[in-house]
């Protein structure tokens, strides 16, 4: 039973030592939301890469469509 209990212990420790390391080498960086995508459902009167009509689509948005005492009647 104890011989069992060791080797249990032993392969525990020896499966840390096989994580490889995570670096960011080589990943895309995202840039800035209001450059938009090529996304064919994006919101009527939206300009990709303007940075005022994003702004005021995100105001839109958030006082019509995620204020709850709006859309409560």
């Amino acid at each position: 039973m104890m011989r069992l209990a060791c080797i249990l212990a032993l392969a525990a420790t020896l499966t840390a030592c096989g994580d490889k390391a995570q670096t960011l080498s080589g990943t895309k960086h995202d840039g800035a939301a209001f450059e938009g995508t090529a996304n064919p459902y994006n919101a009527t009167g939206w300009k990709a890469g303007d940075k005022t009509s994003w702004e005021q689509q995100l105001k839109t948005r958030t006082q019509y469509g995620q204020n709850e005492y709006t859309r409560a009647n």
